[in-house]
């Protein structure tokens, strides 16, 4: 077996990289991705151009770490660039904002509660308001809801 390899070495690398790239997809980290890859390009230069076994590890490991920068150079402009699909998931408060209610209850010295959904938040507006009013929710502080009158 060893004299295979000392004889073909561009089949161990081509090997090689089909046994990383097997791996990578039943785990799908894409932690092998990439030295699969550059073990390929490294079994296909040393098909063409016959290397000493160390130029060829030293080709593989070159290889491997520009592939895997180039991904990451190539995968963090890709994010910055994306827009988030909802910035505020997981602030409900947020999502409220610019929507309209109807005040249950008074505010007295522009302080109350209302009802949103299932939920009672309170409620701060600049004014006294009556019962029945509609108001907009315009900023969320914390967890109460700024309101003005519409």
């Amino acid at each position: 077996m060893i004299e295979l390899i000392v004889a073909h070495p561009h089949a161990f690398w081509l090997s090689l990289g089909g046994l990383l790239l097997a791996a990578e997809m039943l785990g799908g980290n894409g932690y092998l991705l990439w030295s699969g890859v550059a073990a390929v390009i490294t079994g296909l230069l040393v098909w063409l151009l016959p290397l000493d076994w160390a130029w060829q590890g030293a080709l593989f490991a070159v290889l491997t770490l520009v592939a895997a920068w180039l991904w990451w150079r190539w995968l963090s402009t890709r994010v910055k660039a994306q827009e988030p699909v909802d910035a505020h998931l997981n602030q409900r408060g947020q999502q409220i904002v610019g929507k309209r209610f109807t005040l249950d209850t008074t505010l007295v010295n522009g302080r109350g509660h209302m009802r949103v959904g299932d939920s009672s938040w309170p409620v701060v507006a600049d004014d006294d308001l009556s019962a029945g009013t509609r108001v907009e929710v315009i900023a969320v502080e914390g967890i109460t809801l700024r309101v003005k009158a519409c």
